[in-house]
């Protein structure tokens, strides 16, 4: 009777402190978050919808926001979340929001056939609607998740120990190998395989502090490049000069620096690297042939067809014929990637119309926004607009979604691997130094360049000279101009 009223209360404490975890663990991740979306609520009010609001914002904003916050309560949930925030948001745009066409959003106006191989008169593919967008995200997750283990199997991660510098260097020399490779490849895969990587070498003990570092390297690495990453590449096809993105990478290497520190030092105090395992290592040339055709054959088809799973899957058709594949990996992959797509999906129907005009503020507020939101879209209303500092958003859209880990693809995707990090206070607690190195690193660019905003293939600099039908920014230069040499105050006297 005595040891089953000890063990009674021994149950009970632990519910107490499980309770007193979840509630501690809750609170933080709900304020944070809450704080991340000002910025949204904030651009949310200065659009136009044709929608239910409550005073100047409108309601999906609120079931979006609804969505996140289960997300960070329920991380062991986060997919039944993700799928029922779709199916309410999916519903009220469909029975409430007399401006929502359910077609024309995810599949255009364009005819199928034109969508799959036709162009513009300005060379561009005429493909519309989410679809788009939603197919390539679905094949590089999957793509990429037999990806990671083809490498694994490799046998590269086991010889990397042997290159790498003992003490907390270790990890900081493999964090700028990530972000060095997804300059060329796509964040996603960058990320992958150095997720793989960092499995091996510190023997399956991977700090979450260090898995935020990963994300924010593959993130960083891409933010320069016009291929590598799908923001940049979207800026790249609209006319934006490689030349005008690449200086991100003055933030990015800044960034890296104050999060690479932290997070190996992190790493190295968690999980040393074990230098054991060099003694065994083989590598599998087959295994490895495979991993550089995938990676090439994203580049490629991302070039020429802007859609980098065609080319991912076709070369693992290739490789499947010379080699056996881990084609186990992509049930395993399949959670992950539907509940980002559904994220996708929900942030692609809010009705952020209008953005608030384009300025170094803008830019940085972005970046807040896209831990939140997916960069996609908020890029192409950016193109759309016109007149950004190219590499500043780059940088933004990019390094900011590393702020939480389904701010981006790639986390996403690493979470696939590292299923204890889907937990958002943990996430902001323990990688709390990728909000500080996304603060430092966008001011540091800020005070060596400036803002410059450059051309694209619509708006042209200066704004006032823009010849795009529709520019705000070049009608708000004119009143401004009119403003200073007192045209306006003469024509208000008459």
């Amino acid at each position: 009777m005595q040891d089953s009223n000890i063990f009674s209360i021994h149950l009970k404490i632990k519910f107490m402190k499980l309770n007193k975890s979840f509630f501690r663990s809750g609170i933080v991740a709900i304020i944070t978050l809450f704080l991340f979306l000002i910025p949204s609520v904030s651009i949310a009010a200065d659009g136009s919808s044709d929608g239910i609001s409550i005073g100047s914002i409108p309601v999906e904003f609120f079931l979006f926001a609804l969505v996140l916050v289960g997300v960070a309560l329920f991380h062991r949930q986060t997919f039944w979340v993700a799928v029922i925030g779709l199916t309410v948001i999916l519903s009220f745009k469909l029975f409430f929001d007399p401006g929502f066409h359910f077609f024309e959003h995810f599949f255009g106006t364009n005819s199928f056939a034109d969508q799959l191989f036709g162009k513009d008169a300005a060379g561009e593919w005429m493909r519309e609607g989410e679809w788009g967008t939603l197919v390539n995200l679905l094949g590089l997750l999957l793509g990429f998740a037999v990806l990671a283990k083809v490498f694994e199997e490799s046998g590269v991660p086991d010889i990397v120990p042997k290159y790498l510098p003992k003490g907390w260097m270790g990890p900081f020399i493999l964090l700028v190998f990530v972000c060095f490779i997804s300059s060329f490849l796509d964040n996603i895969a960058a990320a992958l395989i150095g997720g793989t990587i960092a499995l091996v070498v510190f023997k399956n003990k991977v700090h979450v502090g260090f898995i935020a570092a990963i994300v924010a390297a593959s993130n960083a690495g891409g933010s320069g490049s016009v291929v590598g990453d799908t923001t940049t590449t979207m800026m790249w096809i609209d006319g934006v000069s490689p030349l005008n993105v690449v200086h991100a990478f003055i933030a990015a290497i800044v960034a890296l620096a104050i999060t690479g520190w932290f997070a190996a030092h992190q790493q190295h105090k968690f999980q040393p690297i074990d230098k054991t395992s060099e003694v065994k290592a083989k590598v599998d040339w087959k295994k490895l042939m495979v991993v550089l055709l995938i990676l090439v054959g994203a580049i490629i088809s991302n070039f020429l067809y802007d859609m980098p799973a065609l080319g991912v899957w076709v070369a693992l058709i290739i490789g499947m014929t010379f080699t056996k594949l881990p084609w186990k990996e992509v049930p395993g992959a399949i959670k992950g990637t539907i509940f980002l797509l559904c994220l996708v999906t929900c942030a692609s129907m809010m009705p952020v119309e209008k953005l608030p005009e384009a300025s170094w503020t803008t830019a940085f507020i972005l970046g807040f926004v896209s831990a939140v939101f997916d960069n996609i879209p908020l890029t192409k209303l950016c193109l759309e607009q016109g007149h950004y500092d190219w590499g500043m958003l780059a940088y933004s859209v990019g390094f900011g979604g590393s702020m939480i880990w389904f701010g981006s693809s790639a986390g996403v995707a690493i979470t696939n691997k590292f299923p204890e990090a889907r937990n958002v206070a943990l996430w902001l607690r323990k990688g709390w130094h990728v909000t500080l190195a996304y603060i430092v690193g966008f001011f540091a660019l800020y005070l060596i360049i400036g803002w410059e905003p450059a051309d694209t293939r619509v708006h042209k600099e200066p704004a006032i000279n823009c010849p795009a039908k529709e520019c705000g920014a070049r009608d708000q230069a004119k009143l401004l101009e009119m403003q200073q040499s007192g045209v306006l105050d003469s024509l208000q006297v008459k």
